[in-house]
């Protein structure tokens, strides 16, 4: 079973993946793909509205005689994950208190 997963937590998936290293597509859609179901031109989209949004700059480097593009985090794509990862944690108590049980009030 695989639950729909709403563009911000794609976000923050995407944004905690290259806060670690600069990443080019292709590894960032294996490393997304790892935890959730997308598909590479669902990512791309992502990428350019990150891009749009300043939480990602990109650069060229060149492999086995092409380039690849590189995408790397802006300090405001920083901001950004920190505020992302806030509302996940938020979020997943909540789903978990509902799903294993707990008090929603506390």
């Amino acid at each position: 079973m695989t639950f729909q997963l709403g563009s911000a937590l794609l976000d923050a998936c995407v944004l905690a993946i290259v806060d670690k290293e600069d990443a080019y597509g292709y590894s960032l859609t294996q490393q997304v793909q790892a935890v959730m179901d997308i598909s590479e031109s669902t990512l791309y989209p992502v990428l350019r509205r990150l891009q749009k949004a300043n939480y990602l700059i990109t650069y060229d480097q060149p492999f086995q005689g092409r380039n690849r593009r590189y995408y790397q985090i802006t300090e405001q794509g920083r901001v950004r994950l920190l505020e992302l990862l806030k509302e996940w944690h938020v979020y997943k108590e909540k789903i978990d208190c509902v799903l294993l049980g707990g008090n929603l009030d506390g």
